[in-house]
């Protein structure tokens, strides 16, 4: 498929190393410049499915560089430039190995937990008397370990300080940054018509200096609901309207897929996948607020390599 892409295996000059995650390709060039493609792929259940989604990439890309962009008056972040829809070209940091997830409403897994009985999550107490979808007195942060294999954990920030993760005064940081950061995507989302939820940070250090890292406030990253009829739905003890790609999950559970051993991803038609692609589109347009304008995706790998190319070379020059 030249429309879409749904890996690359591309040799740019000074390339170091190349690491394939679940939906992004990521180059290493003169262990300085990190190089993200985010490709058309698209994860549910852990498993990636068989076919890719023209423009997922291009939505997630674009919504990401837009937010490092509306943030970056509170922490600088490690976009340098976005030379295709699809690829932002960034310093090279140290990762922090902790995820800063903060939550504004009780839900996913920290609703999970509370189901379950218990009453804090990564050391935060939860208040008593709450239901799915309440919104939370003050957001929390509740952060994950960054695992390279597996499932991310849950660990506090006592256990962080303690096991020297991060030192009390870079975690400091971490933590006013986080709280920053989902305070202006909460009054941007707002001006959406929506509610941000919950999301996850990533930091970094180079030089010295603390970095915001990979992406922001996208729908892979963060959940949202509408905010017309939140307050109904909430008395009514219903579900809430979800802005995010919950409706692929739904889609293969009715299927018989949940990524159990032993079952079968479910045929992706031409059809399903269209519809994807236009539901990725709806949901930028949702969230920024501003029309998709379509990449030219008559050969995407084409593109995306010659536009990371023309970069490199402008930059070195």
């Amino acid at each position: 498929m030249l429309n879409a892409i749904t890996r690359t295996n591309y040799n740019f000059p000074g390339q170091n190393d190349l690491y394939i995650g679940k939906v992004r390709d990521v180059y290493t060039i003169n262990e300085e410049l990190l190089i993200m493609v985010t490709s058309d792929r698209i994860s549910a259940f852990d498993v990636v499915l068989p076919r890719a989604i023209p423009y997922k990439g291009q939505v997630l890309n674009q919504i990401a560089a837009r937010f490092l962009d509306s943030t970056e008056d509170i922490v600088p972040n490690w976009k340098i430039a976005v030379p295709d829809p699809m690829v932002t070209v960034g310093r090279l940091c140290e990762p922090f190995k902790v995820e800063m997830v903060i939550r504004g409403y009780l839900s996913g897994h920290a609703w999970r937990e509370y189901k379950s009985g218990k009453r804090s999550i990564c050391g935060v107490p939860m208040p008593e008397g709450m239901k799915e979808n309440d919104k939370f007195p003050v957001p929390i942060i509740t952060p994950t370990t960054k695992a390279a294999v597996g499932h991310d954990e849950d660990i506090s920030k006592e256990e962080i300080l303690k096991l020297g993760i991060v030192d009390a005064a870079d975690y400091d940081k971490l933590e006013k940054y986080t709280m920053a950061i989902f305070q202006r995507g909460t009054e941007i989302a707002a001006g959406m018509g929506l509610i941000l939820v919950d999301t996850k940070y990533e930091f970094g250090k180079a030089d010295g200096n603390i970095y915001l890292i990979d992406e922001i406030h996208t729908p892979d990253s963060s959940r949202y609901f509408y905010n017309k009829g939140y307050d109904e739905r909430q008395a009514k003890g219903e579900a809430q309207k979800q802005l995010s790609k919950e409706f692929v999950r739904e889609w293969l559970m009715a299927n018989g897929f949940q990524g159990q051993e032993g079952q079968k991803v479910p045929e992706m038609t031409d059809d399903f996948v269209n519809l994807v692609s236009e539901r990725y589109i709806e949901l930028y347009e949702n969230i920024t607020g501003e029309k998709f304008i379509r990449a030219d995706v008559s050969n995407v790998p084409e593109r995306v390599e010659r536009n990371i190319i023309d970069f490199l070379e402008a930059y070195y020059r």
